[in-house]
């Protein structure tokens, strides 16, 4: 992981260009990293499709992003390891309650992108349906792929009580934080032949 906010990342491993956000988790140096990853050429009001990569402390039961910003009303990608296998779940709360699972967009883990060893793991996964979505009855809010989007995470230490499913009950996060995403930092030319090479 790398010490600076904002900056683009070029993983080695799945050959995506991401642009990345660490977030501080304790008073000393330990933060989770997001990176996210988009076509290039996506249109604004449109949806497209975006690659999401999680780099969290073993300590970290699971981590999830908060695509709208907020907990309520917007996708929540929640992803977790399993062993040496990472789950990915799309969530969604309607209030300050536990989130359940959503079927209004759907999540692919990047088995190349997802891996762990003794201090850290890492999870990547494709999210269709994140970047578009209805927050509260018909109205619809769509992610500027040109500009910065206000994205929020939480994580806990507490792991899902059924770690194989992606399903799980989750605890309550031990911790939220809110941030301004560069969107237009993170556009790959090859997305889609990138997303196919990491399956």
């Amino acid at each position: 992981m790398r010490e600076a906010n904002g900056d683009v990342f070029k993983d080695p491993d799945t050959g995506f260009s991401f642009s990345q956000q660490n977030v501080q988790i304790t008073t000393g140096s330990s933060y989770i990293t997001m990176r996210i990853a988009i076509p290039s050429g996506s249109a604004a009001g449109q949806p497209y499709d975006a690659v999401l990569q999680i780099v969290a402390p073993v300590a970290a039961g699971w981590v999830g992003l908060a695509w709208g910003g907020s907990m309520t009303n917007n996708p929540l990608l929640i992803g977790w390891l399993n062993g040496a296998s990472g789950v990915a779940s799309i969530r969604r709360a309607s209030s300050h309650t536990a989130p359940v699972a959503d079927s209004s967009a759907t999540v692919q883990v990047l088995p190349k992108g997802t891996k762990s060893n003794g201090t850290h793991w890492q999870i990547t996964a494709k999210c269709t349906g994140c970047t578009s979505f209805t927050t509260t009855g018909t109205t619809k809010k769509s992610l500027n792929p040109a500009g910065t989007n206000r994205l929020a995470f939480a994580y806990s230490k507490t792991k899902p009580s059924q770690p194989a499913s992606g399903t799980s009950p989750i605890t309550v996060h031990d911790l939220f934080q809110y941030w301004d995403h560069d969107f237009a930092a993170a556009a790959n030319a090859d997305f889609a032949g990138l997303v196919q090479r990491n399956l």
